[in-house]
């Protein structure tokens, strides 16, 4: 389990994380999100004992991480994919990590297979693409068969292989029972691995929900209705409807489901060519909780 509580970061005058506390439970895969300048970085680094908060407590099973006597056994993270040596091949990192905690060599053989950096286990990694590196420090970040796993952006140079490959090992990471932080920027991974959200902005809690409960605020689901009498039907539905258009022959509506719309369709004789529920996008749900939390917003053209 890995807990915040009343994290707060200050430098200087500058708060980069206010009062934050949030709790991410073993067995599913949590999504933390945040736009850019959120504090999501910083919390991340204040969980794992780089960064020390202003006021507040972070810990991972319990304790500090830093006074685990292995941490790498409790909580395996990834930051900062490129934070190595260039001249190391990736199996005398993944070695020189593992003789910190006492972890056998044959557990780097494990996680280079993996990771799928196998054949290239023996060559310097500053030859390493940003793919390479990205499975590198996930390969890192498991060294330890971690109970909780942390990881920053870890689709970041993936290929679509790549991205099924991290998230189907995310979900079985969960499904052993392990505890599952990973933040991102791309919402439309999220919306297929993670099953809890905590979002942040300006440094303060947001949301601490599931993916359906956050969609659902956002607006929940809308019906698609196409007709040739888009106008008729539209004065027929019931009015706890909310009707809106972007065609002639096109409706959206809310606050009826669409047995509902084709029954009034029905009863009527409005003949329909199309009644498709259509549910709200996290990523809508994203840009809506956050609109007043964002801190770099870039001009029309």
């Amino acid at each position: 389990m890995i807990r915040a509580e009343n994290l707060t970061k200050r430098y200087g005058a500058r708060t980069v994380v206010q009062d934050l506390s949030f709790t991410v439970h073993p067995g599913s895969v949590t999504g933390f999100l945040g736009p850019n300048g959120a504090g999501k970085s910083t919390t991340l680094r204040m969980l794992l004992g780089l960064d020390a908060p202003t006021h507040g407590r972070a810990t991972i099973a319990g304790r500090p991480y830093a006074a685990h006597p292995a941490p790498l056994t409790q909580a395996g993270a990834l930051l900062e994919a490129r934070s190595l040596h260039p001249g190391r091949s990736a199996r005398h990192h993944l070695t020189a990590l593992a003789l910190t905690h006492g972890i056998p060599r044959s557990r780097v053989t494990r996680v280079l297979a993996l990771t799928g950096l196998t054949e290239v286990a023996d060559r310097r990694v500053k030859g390493f693409s940003l793919g390479m590196g990205q499975r590198l420090g996930i390969a890192a970040a498991l060294l330890g068969d971690p109970a909780a796993v942390i990881l920053d952006e870890p689709v970041n140079g993936l290929d679509p292989e790549g991205v099924r490959w991290i998230r189907t090992l995310l979900t079985s990471l969960a499904a052993e029972g392990r505890t599952v932080l990973i933040s991102s920027h791309l919402m439309s991974e999220m919306a297929l691995t993670a099953d809890h959200l905590i979002v942040i902005g300006k440094g303060r809690l947001l949301a601490d929900t599931t993916v359906a409960e956050l969609v659902r605020q956002a607006g929940g689901t809308t019906v698609k209705v196409v007709t040739p009498e888009a106008d008729r039907l539209r004065g027929l539905l019931p009015g706890a409807a909310r009707v809106t258009a972007d065609a002639p022959d096109t409706l959206h509506v809310a606050g009826l489901d669409a047995p509902e719309i084709g029954r009034a369709a029905a009863t009527h004789g409005v003949p329909l060519y199309e009644l498709t529920p259509q549910t709200a996008s996290l990523e809508q749900a994203f840009m809506d909780l956050t609109q007043d939390s964002v801190e770099y917003e870039g001009a029309a053209a």
